[in-house]
């Protein structure tokens, strides 16, 4: 069907997602008159409608704020809950007028891509992300249900690897949750609760909780504090892959960022790009990265009876830092482990039976509820809005999305993918890039081909490979530092951000730190 008989409107810049991403990206694209669409009724993305009633930022408030735009209170110790963080970024929404631009209750059904290029032009020019013509039509259903089109120069993806597609565990015929006679839910279900019907959920029930990421610690958590009293039933945590769990961010009576998050400690650690001398040094420097791993696990081992609950990883420390899988842990959580309001079991497999579920060692656990804290399935989200060939493509060559400067993906023109990258903060990395997202589109500076980017990419996951066992996650956190450096000197700023050399070396880097162009 014509264009022109579907009644579709015309703009420069569509961005998908109202989320801490999309917020990032209509405030640094402003100047282009952007439409965001969110599918619900409020801003704050995972925020807003994937927490649970507990749910707190896993960092300090100056380590997640916008550069431009610093929390009231951000000397605050504490970690602020995710209510506190939705009212931040509302106030940062109305603050810089952002709202404007964004259109309510818009869910995006198709898209669909009317440019010229094919897939097969790879190995030349990548092109301009504002080619003076659409090259995305997307098709916008609105509260009403009606459809309506929308064609844009560029395009950018902030719908975010959590939320909408729950990763439900594969069961042999017979074993699934359909021979469970209890209640079966995913930490997504649970977290649109509120906090009276999750309580309901939990209290007096013998629940398994399937997990041992932040979601299923957090909930496992949520149901002891369910079940206090003589009455109260414990809580069975399945955990699979054990992972470094931390208490706070202080290790010996040091400041954890002494130990990944300044220059002179990411630079015993292995980078893209880096020199054959200072791949050298990483090599000499292996047995100090090591020691920090050791003396941050011997911290650990003291403080939490891990050992006694079967609960020390078999991987070092590094590893999990690396791929961004480093958990705050509650509070009380081993105190309500040690009164047995929590229960670990490791098994290799399980399954369900009409009861609850059953181990490979032939034990079962009986289980009124079932909570799945098995994460979502992020790329398909991606995968369900592309069209082909594009969609084929998300994960070329390597099984990962091969995303230049965590933005572009070098086979898929006119688009970038704000939220995907992981590193010590999120936000500070979906800002910074979406600064370098405008630069890109005013022209101030042009991409490698494509070639050369997918070179860049294949760097930075063959240094992944080589850190951490779980590569896949795409995190930057153990060189964040020197990917915030090449995004800066591909804008034409300065790469180093103190103000003196030794501030430079030896204290951490914060998104107040790429406030402005030096």
């Amino acid at each position: 069907m014509a264009s022109d008989e579907r009644n579709v409107q015309v703009s420069k810049v569509g961005i998908i997602g109202a989320g801490v991403s999309g917020l990032a990206a209509a405030k640094q694209l402003a100047h282009h008159e952007p439409i965001v669409f969110e599918a619900t009724d409020s801003i704050g993305g995972v925020w807003k409608h994937c927490s649970y009633s507990s749910t707190k930022l896993q960092s300090l408030r100056c380590d997640y704020e916008f550069s431009d735009f610093p929390w009231p209170d951000r000397d605050n110790s504490s970690f602020p809950s995710h209510d506190e963080i939705v009212v931040y970024l509302e106030g940062y929404a109305k603050h810089f007028d952002v709202l404007k631009c964004v259109r309510f209750d818009s869910k995006v059904v198709e898209v669909r891509f009317i440019g010229d290029r094919k897939i097969t032009d790879n190995g030349g020019a990548y092109g301009s992300l504002l080619p003076g013509e659409p090259v995305w039509e997307v098709a916008v259903q609105t509260g009403s249900d009606a459809i309506q089109w929308y064609a844009f120069e560029f395009l950018a993806m902030c719908i975010g690897k959590y939320g909408d597609i729950p990763k439900i565990p594969v069961f042999p015929k017979g074993k699934g949750p359909d021979v469970f006679q209890g209640k079966v839910v995913h930490s997504m279900d649970y977290s649109k609760l509120d906090q009276e019907a999750a309580t309901q959920l939990l209290r007096g029930k013998k629940v398994v909780v399937v997990g041992y990421k932040k979601s299923g610690i957090d909930l496992a958590m949520e149901c002891a504090e369910a079940n206090q009293g003589p009455d109260g039933k414990p809580c069975t945590m399945i955990v699979r892959t054990r992972h470094w769990i931390v208490p706070h961010y202080w290790v010996w009576g040091l400041p954890f960022f002494l130990f990944y998050s300044t220059r002179f400690s990411q630079f015993l650690h292995e980078r893209p790009n880096q020199s054959l001398l200072k791949t050298l040094l990483c090599l000499l420097f292996t047995p100090l990265r090591r020691g920090v791993s050791k003396f941050i696990e011997s911290y650990l081992l003291w403080k939490m009876p891990l050992e006694k609950h079967g609960l020390k990883p078999e991987h070092p420390f590094e590893e999990d830092y690396a791929s961004c899988q480093m958990a705050i842990v509650p509070e009380n959580f081993f105190s309500e482990a040690e009164k047995g309001k929590i229960v670990f079991k490791r098994p290799s497999k399980w399954w369900f039976w009409e009861g609850g579920i059953e181990f490979d060692d032939k034990t079962r656990v009986e289980a009124d509820v079932v909570a799945l804290a098995t994460g979502y399935e992020g790329k398909l989200k991606i995968k369900s809005i592309l069209p082909e060939p594009f969609r084929s493509v998300v994960e070329f060559p390597s099984g990962i999305m091969p995303l230049y400067r965590g933005m572009i993906h070098p086979l898929i023109p006119n688009m970038a993918f704000v939220g995907y990258l992981e590193s010590v903060s999120n936000l500070h990395s979906a800002e910074l890039g979406c600064k370098w997202l405008s630069r890109l589109a005013g022209g101030e500076f042009k991409l490698p081909t494509v070639e050369g980017m997918l070179e860049q990419t294949a760097r930075e996951i063959e240094v992944s490979k080589r850190t951490t066992r779980f590569y896949k996650r795409h995190c930057i956190s153990t060189y964040s530092i020197n990917h915030d450096d090449e995004i800066c000197e591909e804008m034409g700023w300065s790469a180093w951000r103190k103000r003196n050399w030794f501030f430079e070396a030896f204290s951490p880097y914060t998104s107040q730190d790429y406030e402005k162009e030096k």
